[in-house]
């Protein structure tokens, strides 16, 4: 009898140590647990690379959890994840550009419904939905326009609120062009396009005729886009090429850096880029530093606001251990609740214990502080002046091979400004999109 005894007590403590470590699963996710697991972050934001390795270290010192980044380089991201998930060992979070990514990876991401995660965010506007399933959750809300080196303007003769359209936008750039001699700058820094580079006008510029055409059709996706804007499209695109510090025959060579620096150095007063893009030409002075819509002369876009959205979207691995996949949900939770953390995402100059910089971005859950980036505050002014802000419909291109079309296209026609040149552009656009979508059914 004592035999048996002790048997049921071995037993009875062996089902209690199992109850006190096993996770609680489904979907009550984020919930800290004393179950072990790793955590591996596919980045895609190169600029942001030092403050995620000092945040991954700060949680590691913190839990106990290892926590590995990698960051992919501009624009080789989709490359780099299909490589990786490829491997044994896998990321464990990993970020899709919308419904377009998504629909690539819908089957290796986790629900995160009812997550703690999911609780923080402001509006479910920023979550990812596959039917009835949270894919993902959009992490950092950004905007982009064209960054204006105010004092440059002003050495020019101008103010922003010369510039209120295309055409005050044009007048402008023109000017300064035509003085750049006597002035020492040129209006626009170089449209690159170099791979670290093009997505700024195959992606980004190529936002606004497809936000136009959306907007008159009164829909959010097409299988076969008109092309309604793109002589619109062609206006900006000559604009900056033609006035910029570079000549458009050069521009299959001319990187990110080159732009920036052009910016940073006083070579220019238009930059086109984005709240992400201000720890790199902080050194032009806050004081000196707005941002202007991008605009295209649409009808009505006096009223138009700045380019704000996401196309970060945070996925976690379904194919994943349970203890990985809990481990990198409680890292998630706290990455947007934790003091630290959240001062190291949206935070400026020293925000982070080592002193680096934090990422200056907004974020759309409840912790997000009032920002300490002035291309973020200047977006809200637009917003609370009533300007009607540019949705991110680019998370509907078809694919990273329309997106090349357009941006090769765009080169060819830069360093000959033909009609056939920008034909083939159009072609590009319109019948690759129709083409692609098809292949994505």
């Amino acid at each position: 009898m004592k035999k048996i005894l002790g048997v049921l007590l071995s037993v009875l403590m062996l089902l209690a140590l199992v109850g006190c470590t096993s996770s609680d699963g489904g979907n009550d996710a984020g919930n800290t647990t004393e179950a072990t697991g790793t955590v591996y972050y596919l980045n895609f934001k190169p600029e942001a690379d030092a403050q995620w390795q000092e945040l991954a270290e700060i949680y590691t010192e913190e839990t106990g959890v290892p926590v590995k980044v990698l960051t992919a380089a501009s624009g080789q991201y989709e490359t780099t994840l299909k490589s990786e998930m490829a491997k044994s060992e896998a990321p464990t979070l990993f970020q899709v550009n919308g419904p377009v990514g998504l629909a690539s990876w819908k089957d290796y991401c986790y629900d995160l419904t009812g997550s703690k995660i999911a609780g923080e965010l402001t509006s479910n506007d920023y979550a990812l939905m596959d039917g009835d399933k949270m894919a993902g959750i959009g992490y950092v809300t950004e905007t982009y326009g064209i960054i204006v080196n105010t004092k440059l303007l002003g050495e020019a003769g101008y103010t922003l609120e010369d510039i209120t359209d295309f055409d005050s936008l044009k007048a402008v750039a023109e000017d300064i062009t035509a003085r750049s001699g006597e002035l020492g700058f040129s209006a626009f820094t170089s449209a690159g396009m170099d791979g670290s580079s093009d997505w700024r006008f195959k992606t980004h510029l190529a936002n606004l005729p497809i936000y136009y055409e959306y907007t008159d059709e009164g829909i959010n996706d097409t299988d076969a886009i008109k092309g309604t804007y793109l002589d619109n499209y062609r206006a900006i695109w000559d604009l900056y090429i033609n006035n910029s510090t570079t000549d458009p025959s050069q521009l299959s060579v001319k990187t990110a850096d080159d732009a920036a620096a052009d910016f940073v150095l006083g070579k220019a007063v238009f930059y086109q880029n984005g709240t992400w893009e201000y720890n790199n030409i902080a050194d032009v002075g806050e004081e000196n530093i707005s941002m202007i819509p991008i605009y295209i002369g649409a009808e009505g876009e006096e009223n138009q606001g700045l380019c704000t959205g996401t196309e970060n979207y945070w996925c976690v691995n379904s194919k994943a251990s349970e203890e990985d996949i809990q481990a990198t949900l409680d890292f998630m939770y706290w990455c947007v609740t934790n003091e630290t953390a959240v001062k190291g995402i949206c935070g400026g100059e020293g925000a982070l214990p080592s002193g680096e910089a934090g990422m200056g971005f907004n974020i759309p859950f409840k912790s997000n502080p009032e920002s300490s980036n002035p291309l973020v505050n200047i977006n809200a002014d637009y917003e609370a002046a009533g300007k009607k802000s540019v949705t991110w419909n680019f998370t509907t291109m078809p694919s990273e091979e329309w997106k090349n079309g357009v941006g090769s296209a765009l080169t060819v026609y830069a360093a000959d400004q033909t009609d056939a040149n920008w034909d083939a552009v159009v072609s590009a656009f319109v019948d690759g999109w129709a083409s692609e979508k098809a292949a994505t059914k």
